[in-house]
């Protein structure tokens, strides 16, 4: 770019790096972002969220902590910092994982501490709770209160909360009442419809959760995260691979955002399927 040649992008100019960032070209929004001078918070941020993206999970620490030391009362910084210390923890070895875990936890507080409506920072500490043992924090009883928070910012998130707790206590009918309520709650929203098909499916239900991909598909013909929900399902199953490898491959030649599946995982499906 040429405002890059004249000395450097301001830092209030990230539109370009941002619209790399939304398509899933992390290494073009690093470049854009490595040319933006003087780096405030914002900058830091993002440079941080694209190495998490590329599992360069070291570098974004790093770049988050510049980021939340700049901005302290940052929500969205904080709990950024959090996913990067959380997948170092799954990343590292046995002897450093439980204090990666532990910074992962504080940070999502933190983060929601700062931001009581940041919906999805709760998510990821509700998420934490569930998975996390007593002695990292976790535990069942913070997980659900952390779910009534979810039901007061979002109600269907907060039922796929409720959810997944029903579903650790082995109380499958009450797991997919509480799924089947956050679609009725958000029907809209093709990732409530894939979380019940996948639910269903996990349930050895086949054929109710093909004919819930299938609505899900109706209501968003080629969705991506419809489609790639499909084809994991296929390939979990050990079923029609001409129809995995084909939904893989439209999913891979689809426009991705950063909310969907990684195009290394769609990858890796691709390769079990025999291509």
């Amino acid at each position: 770019m040429l405002l890059g040649l004249a000395g450097g992008l301001s830092a209030a100019d990230l539109s370009t790096a941002q619209n790399h960032f939304n398509r899933t070209d992390y290494r073009a929004a690093l470049r854009e972002l490595a040319a933006v001078e003087p780096k405030d918070a914002a900058v830091y941020a993002w440079i941080g969220q694209s190495q998490y993206q590329l599992g360069e999970y070291k570098k974004a620490t790093e770049a988050l902590e510049k980021a939340t030391q700049l901005e302290p009362s940052n929500s969205r910084y904080h709990h950024w910092l959090g996913r990067a210390w959380g997948r170092r923890a799954e990343t590292s070895s046995p002897l450093t994982a439980p204090g990666y875990a532990n910074k992962t936890r504080q940070y999502f507080e933190r983060a929601v501490a700062l931001d009581s409506g940041n919906r999805e920072a709760l998510t990821d500490l509700f998420d934490y709770y569930l998975q996390a043992p007593g002695f990292l924090g976790g535990g069942l009883d913070k997980a659900a209160l952390a779910a009534e928070r979810l039901v007061r910012i979002d109600a269907a998130t907060g039922n796929w909360a409720k959810a997944q707790i029903y579903d650790r206590r082995k109380e499958f009918a009450q797991a997919e009442e509480h799924l089947r309520r956050a679609v009725q709650l958000a029907p809209q929203q093709v990732s409530r419809i894939v979380d019940l098909a996948k639910y269903l499916s996990k349930q050895g239900r086949s054929k109710e959760s093909d004919a819930v991909l299938a609505q899900a598909l109706k209501m968003a013909p080629n969705h991506p995260q419809v489609v790639f929900a499909r084809a994991e399902q296929l390939v979990r199953e050990k079923r029609n691979p001409s129809e995995a490898k084909a939904l893989l491959e439209l999913y891979l030649k689809s426009t991705l955002t950063p909310d969907d599946p990684p195009r290394e995982l769609a990858q890796q499906l691709l390769r079990q399927v025999g291509s």
